[in-house]
């Protein structure tokens, strides 16, 4: 059904309440915001929680929901999440439901629907109310793939794939091992993991329909084949949905930067080009005591300046106060409990980056073309590691140990290449500058991922404004 004259379509975006989700919510929302769609993001008050300074763009409007914690959930156990997820999901389902029939009847009605991984249950609140939704997934191409063959055809074959050794072939897939892929796909935890279930539930909803299409974090150039190779699924690459001044050009440009509030920035500032180690893993990664040991004497070991961004721990205990060579540390480098990554990556002392591989940083590191040293922690973090040593070529990843450490000499091993001068060092940066040009390409008007986008708003989101 055509949209109303003068009338534009409006989307609603429903999030998972995690900092990896927000990000490309919202930069999804822009773009769709300047193709003349308006947006309503809708997640908890725990995401909210988190967003110091809610943007203000016209056409984007939000709309927060209790999941009764709001911002007080507090991570001690799996079992913990699972109470988290269950309330997000019961609570939300009402709100979403309300908000979907009340703008309905408010003469403001939502044409489409989107959501982002583990909230599948928002598709079957649309399915209810006969409003069209869409998956907008914000991992690999290549993950979702994975995902797919193990709740599908190829079920059986994963679970007799365990051996650290075999190498396992997957239509259209490079050839993988079993620590490239989340360790739960091995295990029969359909019934008990929470994660797991909505993941098979979303692909079994996506096989009932006809014709599905899946919006990518990704793009064409990054990930071409794994766009291509389910039969049952389109998948559409509109990405990398990342912060506009990574996909500007080359320059680094102070003026966006307050530098004088800002120590890190002016530290940054005083070090030579490409010289400097940045270290973080993520918003909610929660590292070992006994890894950021081995990272901080890996650092020593390697003499080179770094900027390592250790937040804070639950109950604001500094971290970085466990470390036994911290003293010696600080001589080195810069230690920080937060910074803006997106400045630190743009910077042009910023030599390497040492990342969990959580893809927001991941595609934030491509579009900086500064090489990653991948130390993967879990989920789909193992596979862009794999995908970033062996099929981009823009990285290295670190070796665990069998005791199932990353030693320190594991790490100034790898840091020394990514920051090297020899041909392999030089490799990763010729490829990362490669990656980096195609990933801002992508994102231009006329780009792969743009015209995407276009097509897909042409068909289902201009073409369908009442229900």
């Amino acid at each position: 059904m055509k949209k109303l004259k003068n009338e534009k379509p409006h989307v609603l975006i429903a999030l998972f309440p995690g900092q990896g989700q927000i990000n490309p919510c919202l930069q999804f929302s822009k773009q769709l915001i300047n193709l003349g769609i308006e947006v309503t993001l809708t997640t908890s008050l725990s995401a909210f929680s988190k967003i110091k300074k809610l943007p203000n763009v016209e056409g984007l409007s939000f709309a927060p929901f209790s999941d009764g914690y709001d911002g007080k959930f507090q991570l001690s156990s799996v079992d913990d999440f699972y109470l988290f997820y269950s309330s997000v999901k019961s609570r939300g389902s009402k709100f979403i439901f309300n908000l979907i029939q009340s703008n309905a009847k408010n003469g403001t009605p939502f044409s489409h629907v989107i959501y982002t991984i583990i909230m599948e249950w928002v598709g079957l609140v649309a399915k209810k109310i006969n409003v069209p939704s869409t998956l907008f997934w914000i991992q690999p191409a290549t993950v979702f793939d994975v995902y797919y063959y193990r709740f599908t055809n190829y079920s059986d074959y994963f679970k007799n794939c365990t051996a650290k050794d075999k190498i396992i072939e997957l239509p259209g897939l490079p050839p993988l091992s079993p620590i490239d892929f989340p360790s739960f796909v091995f295990d029969d935890m359909e019934s008990t993991n929470w994660a797991v279930k909505s993941i098979k539930r979303q692909i079994e909803m996506l096989n009932s329909e006809e014709n599905p299409r899946v919006l990518v974090n990704t793009f064409d150039a990054l990930e071409f084949d794994a766009l291509r190779i389910l039969k049952h699924v389109t998948m559409v690459g509109i990405g990398p949905l990342i912060p506009s001044i990574l996909l500007d050009d080359d320059t680094f440009r102070a003026d966006m930067i307050e530098i004088s509030s800002k120590n890190y920035i002016n530290w940054l500032n005083s070090k030579d080009k490409g010289s400097v180690i940045y270290i973080a893993f993520g918003s909610y990664s929660e590292i070992s005591s006994q890894l950021m040991e081995e990272i901080g004497h890996g650092l020593l070991k390697c003499g080179r300046p770094f900027l390592w961004a250790i937040r804070e721990g639950q109950d604001g205990e500094k971290m970085e106060d466990k470390l036994s060579c911290k003293e010696e540390l600080e001589k080195q480098g810069k230690i920080v409990n937060w910074c803006s990554q997106v400045e630190v990556l743009k910077h042009p002392s910023v030599g390497c980056f040492l990342t969990h591989c959580g893809w927001n940083s991941t595609l934030e590191s491509i579009a900086s073309k500064v090489p990653i040293v991948a130390c993967p922690l879990w989920n789909d973090q193992v596979c862009n590691a794999k995908l970033i040593q062996d099929i981009w070529k823009n990285g290295v990843r670190v070796n665990v140990s069998e005791g199932g450490v990353v030693e320190r000499d594991e790490f100034n091993r790898c840091i020394t290449i990514a920051m090297g001068s020899d041909e392999e060092g030089e490799e990763l940066r010729r490829n990362a500058k490669k990656w980096s040009n195609l990933a801002k390409e992508a994102m231009k008007e006329n780009g792969t991922s743009s015209l995407k986008l276009k097509d897909f708003a042409n068909e289902f989101l201009f073409g369908h404004n009442e229900y």
